[in-house]
């Protein structure tokens, strides 16, 4: 789309200082020719009221085309500019109706009138501008969040070196209070990060060592020791950019609708004017003049300027917003297909859950305390590197349990793992494995662990020489923002919400009934993919939201793909239509009620347009609309709907959760 000359191509992210630069020195330049249009206009227009009239020698009149040449140059070269341009490749569009109208007006001998229009559209073109490079600059500008030095560590000392400098596998030094310079992995000590520029948490996240962080984002507490994974263009707050500013030059459906209408619309205007001329002149009822003026008025009323606007300004707005709000919209396709969505599909590990084990359920048998057991059980698990075995300890360790290592540990294969503590052997494993030897087991424990197993509990038995000491059940955590998330989607109209996964039938059913969601479970991936095409067939759009990898087919069957992303892994920024940057369910209905707010908004705009271009060309066949008054009304409505676009940025975003958990089974 180009109106008023703005261009909506994305910059290289390699060059985007440069083209910053280069916008405001445009931004500038248009400011200040403004300023001449109008300085020009407001002098011609003094000299012909107060110095003509009394001086009526050609050096006076000179004087005064010169003010109003002066008024033409500067608030028409742009104008100019883009309308050659535009020719040249055989294009026209409403640069060359402004022009038309304003060399009519000084043909006309109406120079004051030609210098306002010109001044009015060039006033709206500035506006226009400044708006427009505001929004797009609203996430480039994140890269001034990234610090210019960084302290590296080489041999114990102490290096400050120039971000740029930084390469993967430097370790890098940060205090509390500075910006993490480069993406990287937290190897010594804690800390609290601010990661609201990345993915729009408004609370801090805990990092421990092997927590991933990422360039720009704030180190809170403590001094800490980063290993870079990924420095300077690679890094995810320079790729996030590079994906807003792509997904800003991409075009929605109605935006290239408009666009087309836009082109051949310039040519109806045209025909219209010359219309509007010949048939005055044919019936004879005004002067030469008169109907002269007439036709000019019709060029700038009939003008599609803000029809032709109103649409990427809403999109612009709405991507720019929504990335501020850790959503990345791949485009206005995606924003614009996001509105009409009528059921949605989740994966569930990694979405819907976390991903990682946790205990949920302690079953000591009689004359064990729950505490005792998870100690034992503590004890030999250390020894290994299992998610289950890290789960029951991490589970120790946050109750405060103290435990003494066992000795003699030997893994038993694909069993579970054995070993003494304090001269007992313990068990730790498969429920088969234990059952096998022959070991007595209390009937209140085998009912529960029944029950565990029935709710798709992972169940671990726990077992010394004797008998049964107990059992642990371990599960997926359920995503705290899951159950808001499924209550915003049903508000929002959703028809059918679903879960598609591979785990079994009992673990799915639990879960899907803790939410309140249909399911299916047992898939293979391609089966995934043929439920999302019968949902689009029988209830209507669908989406998909899944971690980007082995979803990726039916994210892209999906009518619009959300990748649950994690602060912008490679995966998620690559996968899916949508990328959610927070691992926020919530930020799921916040996208898609901000997609619905956008076409809502495109919808106002285009009424507003066409109703104050159809009321003005009423006018102007009725009365003798005076040409400042049609151009003022025309501009005024361009910059209205660019206005009423800018109303996204105060779309409301979802407040992060408080830390607390729930849990249901692993797949």
């Amino acid at each position: 789309m180009q109106a008023h000359g703005i261009s909506a191509a994305p910059s290289p992210p390699k060059t985007a200082p440069h083209a910053h630069h280069h916008g405001e020195t445009e931004t500038w330049l248009l400011i200040a020719s403004t300023v001449v249009c109008l300085i020009g206009g407001l002098v011609g227009l003094l000299l012909e009221q107060f110095w003509l009239a009394d001086s009526p020698i050609a050096f006076a009149r000179a004087v005064v085309i010169a003010a109003y040449l002066t008024a033409y140059i500067a608030g028409g070269w742009n104008t100019l500019r883009h309308a050659w341009g535009d020719l040249r490749e055989g294009r026209v569009n409403v640069n060359l109706l402004m022009l038309t109208a304003a060399a009519g007006s000084a043909a006309l001998g109406e120079w004051v009138e030609g210098a306002a229009l010109l001044f009015l559209f060039s006033l709206s073109h500035t506006l226009e501008t400044v708006i427009i490079g505001r929004m797009r600059r609203a996430v480039s500008d994140l890269m001034h969040l990234t610090p210019e030095e960084a302290v590296v560590l080489r041999d114990g000392v102490e290096h400050p070196i120039p971000v740029e400098m930084l390469a993967a596998g430097d370790t890098v030094l940060v205090h509390p209070g500075e910006r993490f310079p480069a993406d990287g992995i937290l190897r010594v000590g804690q800390t609290s990060v601010d990661q609201s520029p990345m993915t729009g948490e408004s609370i801090p996240v805990d990092k421990e060592p092997g927590d991933p962080v990422f360039s720009g984002t704030l180190n809170q507490q403590g001094v800490i020791q980063i290993e870079v994974t990924r420095a300077g263009g690679e890094s995810t707050l320079a790729r996030m950019v590079q994906l807003v500013e792509e997904a800003q030059g991409q075009r929605a459906e109605s935006q290239r609708f408009t666009e087309w209408f836009g082109e051949r619309y310039t040519w109806f205007v045209l025909a219209l004017a010359l219309a509007t001329l010949l048939l005055s002149r044919g019936m004879a009822t005004e002067p030469w003049m008169a109907s002269f003026y007439r036709a000019m008025t019709v060029l700038v009323v009939a003008s599609p300027c803000a029809v032709v606007i109103s649409i990427p300004a809403a999109i612009l707005a709405a991507i720019s917003s929504a990335a501020r709000g850790g959503v990345l919209f791949k485009g206005g396709a995606a924003l614009e297909r996001a509105a009409t969505l009528a059921a949605m599909a989740f994966d569930k590990t990694g979405t819907l859950t976390v991903g990682r084990p946790r205990v949920v359920n302690i079953m000591p048998a009689s004359g064990v305390d729950k505490a005792e057991l998870l100690r034992i059980a503590a004890a030999i698990e250390a020894h290994s590197e299992h998610p289950l075995a890290t789960a029951i300890v991490r589970e120790a360790q946050s109750r405060g349990i103290i435990w003494s290592a066992g000795s003699d540990v030997t893994a038993v294969m694909a069993q579970g793992i054995e070993g003494r503590i304090e001269s007992e052997l313990v068990r730790v494993g498969k429920l088969a494995w234990l059952d096998k030897l022959g070991l007595t087991k209390d009937a209140s424990l085998a009912a529960a662990i029944d029950a565990a197993a029935a709710r798709g509990q992972t169940v671990i038995g726990i077992a010394n020489e004797q008998r049964w000491l107990g059992a642990i059940g371990i599960a997926d955590t359920v995503r705290e923002s899951a159950t808001d998330c499924i209550a915003q989607l049903r508000s929002l109209g959703f028809r059918e919400l679903e879960m598609l996964t591979g785990d079994a039938e009992p673990v799915a059913k639990d879960l899907a009934g803790r939410l309140g969601i249909g399911y299916r479970a047992a898939l293979m991936p391609a089966e995934k993919l043929e439920r999302i095409k019968s949902l689009r067939d029988t209830v209507g759009p669908t989406g998909m939201i899944g971690d980007g990898m082995n979803d990726a087919p039916s994210l892209a069957a999906a009518t619009v793909g959300f990748s649950l992303g994690g602060a912008g892994t490679d995966v998620a920024l690559e996968t899916a239509d949508v990328v959610i940057l927070a691992d926020d369910l919530r930020r799921l209905p916040y996208a898609i009620a901000l997609s619905r707010k956008t076409q809502q908004i495109i919808r106002q705009n285009l009424w507003f347009a066409f109703g104050v271009m159809l009321g003005l060309l009423i006018a102007t066949f009725i009365v003798t609309l005076p040409l400042p008054l049609a151009v003022l009304g025309h501009e005024g409505s361009t910059v209205l709907v660019i206005l009423n676009g800018l109303r996204l940025f105060a779309f409301p975003k979802p407040r992060s959760l408080p830390k607390s958990g729930q849990a249901t089974s692993s797949s």
